[in-house]
């Protein structure tokens, strides 16, 4: 029940709607029984159901009270007043637009009751969802790579959804089922006693029968949101590898691997739908059976004159609880989709409450600018227990350009990686202009950066945006220099929208030469003092390199630099090259000092000119 009533509390703010929601819904409960309750009167007075003396002790005055007896006097003084003025048809009429009317109000107040508690919905639901992305997008990229990203997708999207079933769900359990219940049962007590404790027993067998129904479905409820996780993971790797997946004619691998998943999806919503869909006719079939049963014992009573009730009464009692089924069954229904929403809910609060392991230090430096030099000072870095870095001590000054190369794996990305704390070194520290970069504030620390990466990651959206991408609030004529910087104006020119085209999802529409000038040409849009590039031009053809590494030389100039090289020909005119083997650096020094040394270095250089 805690993970409930934490949903419930995402409707905290909303509470002002609570009192208008609850008074509208009883006015409709209200409403919804006197439909029913004037049917006896019908009876009574139309169909000569009650001698004239039974009618004049009905229709007698007596003191003004809140209660149904009152109401009932009321009424009766007036349909007799209606059929002594005007007839029996006259009288019918009469009640048919007060039962028309009484209708009219219950569903009145039932859609605007039910508009109030949508708009509730949608404000706890908006929350929910802000609050668990917000959380997400906090969280450090060491999370991201330990969870699937179709699993997270499947949180934020069908959990969510199931969450909203709850809200729904909860709100009955709590009022509207059980107020319609308790004013429906205080009728009934009303009219019998003996034949209203008699139908209490239908709802403890009930309730036991529903609660064995809801323990199972729980289990079933974990087992399907996580295969629709796993369903969604599949899809975003699918849609994203397609070129690959053609190339090597693996259709009916992925085809098998897909179908085999929503199988398994297929038969725990199966199991699902077999309990979920068996409290319905279990109730209806209970309340059928006590129906009659009612109708056996309360008929001989009213036979035998051992009951207060008469043939109309009777017959009333029977429509006013063939209603109350209604609700019971929308109360078991309400169960079963919170205890779904629960499991979803879990899932779902599992991100709310993740922590990110990169956080601010209390009262953490705000810096804006870099003066003397980034430094790595005995820095190691292990994920969990594997060492990928160790013993690094660099020191690179302002305006200095170095590069990092070696074997794939070493430990460059990672190095880089250290720079805008996306990770923590495990030992020693990196310092800026003296300063721990774990005393500064991580999003003044992540200003100073500008990061091009080998995957240009663009968005499903346009050039002008893309290039804005961290200053949303840039002139035009700033994005289109910041364009030309980075060798992009001219083909962005010749787009169907110039600089208003939409360029698909990761920026398909446009050739991967394009895509790495857009990320450059963002990168200059920010201008920031400390760069980070890595392997910027290594998935590009000859041509697509020039003119981006033509881009890259105008956003090094007066910036620090921190390159990692795929093709050496582009870093030999770096300060310092850095040569990185399991982790460790084993050559430094400039492009002819390494050549000179004969090492590693050389044996790589070699490779790549034979």
């Amino acid at each position: 029940m805690k993970t409930f009533w934490r949903i419930l509390a995402f409707a905290k703010p909303y509470h002002k709607h609570f009192p208008s929601y609850a008074i509208l819904a009883f006015l409709a409960i209200i409403f919804s029984v006197v439909n029913l309750a004037l049917l006896g009167p019908l009876f009574d007075v139309i169909f000569d159901q009650m001698d004239a003396n039974e009618l004049a002790e009905k229709a007698k005055k007596i003191p003004f009270s809140i209660d149904i007896e009152y109401l009932n006097s009321i009424f009766y003084q007036k349909l007799l007043e209606v059929e002594t003025t005007y007839g029996k048809s006259s009288t019918l009429i009469y009640v048919s637009i007060v039962i028309g009317i009484s209708a009219l109000l219950s569903n009145l107040f039932t859609y605007i009751s039910n508009v109030i508690m949508g708009i509730v919905r949608a404000n706890v639901i908006q929350r929910v969802r802000n609050k668990v992305f917000h959380n997400t997008t906090g969280l450090h990229l060491g999370f991201f790579s330990g969870e699937r990203k179709g699993d997270i997708m499947s949180r934020m999207t069908t959990d969510i959804q199931e969450i909203e079933v709850t809200v729904v769900s909860g709100i009955k359990v709590l009022f509207r089922e059980p107020a319609t219940i308790i004013v429906y049962l205080g009728f009934l007590f009303i009219q019998s006693v003996p034949l209203t404790l008699f139908t209490l027993i239908f709802f403890a067998i009930m309730g036991v029968v529903i609660s064995e129904i809801v323990k199972r479905l729980k289990k079933k409820a974990i087992q399907s949101q996580e295969s629709l996780g796993r369903i969604l993971n599949t899809l975003d790797e699918v849609f994203s590898g397609m070129r690959i997946i053609k190339a090597f004619n693996a259709k009916k691998y992925i085809n098998d691997h897909f179908e085999a998943e929503t199988s398994i999806y297929r038969k725990v919503n199966i199991s699902m739908a077999k309990k979920n869909e068996l409290a319905s006719p279990v109730s209806q079939f209970l309340g059928i059976l006590v129906v009659a049963t009612i109708l056996v014992y309360g008929g001989t009573l009213v036979l035998e004159n051992e009951s207060e009730l008469s043939g109309s009464g009777l017959l009333v009692y029977i429509a006013v609880f063939s209603q109350i089924i209604t609700p019971v069954k929308s109360l078991s229904q309400s169960i079963s989709n919170i205890q779904r929403g629960i499991v979803s809910a879990d899932r779902v609060f599992r991100l709310v409450d993740e922590q990110p392991k990169i956080t601010n230090k209390e009262k953490a430096l705000v810096k804006t600018s870099i003066e003397e030099s980034i430094e790595f000072q005995n820095v190691g870095f292990s994920y969990e227990k594997e060492p990928v870095l160790s013993d690094i001590n660099v020191k690179i000054k302002k305006g200095q350009t170095v590069a990092l190369v070696g074997s794939s794996g070493g430990g460059k990305s990672t190095m880089a990686d250290l720079i805008p704390r996306f990770y923590d070194a495990t030992s020693g520290q990196i310092t800026i202009d003296g300063v721990p970069i774990r005393d500064i504030e991580i999003d003044s620390l992540r200003g100073l950066l500008g990061i091009v990466t080998q995957e240009s990651i663009l968005f499903n959206d346009t050039v002008f945006k893309n290039i804005a991408f961290a200053r949303p609030e840039a002139k035009e004529e700033e994005v289109i220099q910041a364009a030309k910087i980075a060798n992009a104006h001219d083909f962005i020119m010749e787009l169907e929208n110039g600089y208003h085209t939409n360029i698909g999802e990761r920026g398909s529409k446009l050739s991967g030469g394009q895509r790495q000038r857009l990320s450059i040409a963002r990168a200059v849009m920010k201008n920031p003092p400390i760069l980070i590039l890595d392997e910027a031009t290594s998935a590009l053809d000859s041509e697509s390199e020039k003119l981006v590494q033509e881009a890259i030389t105008n956003l090094m100039k007066n910036r620090t630099s921190v390159v990692i090289a795929h093709r050496l020909s582009t870093i030999q005119h770096a300060d310092e090259i850095l040569v990185i083997q399991k982790g460790s650096i084993i050559e430094r020094g400039t492009h002819n000092e390494l050549l000179d040394q004969n090492g590693v270095y050389t044996k790589l250089i070699s490779m790549q000119t034979v």
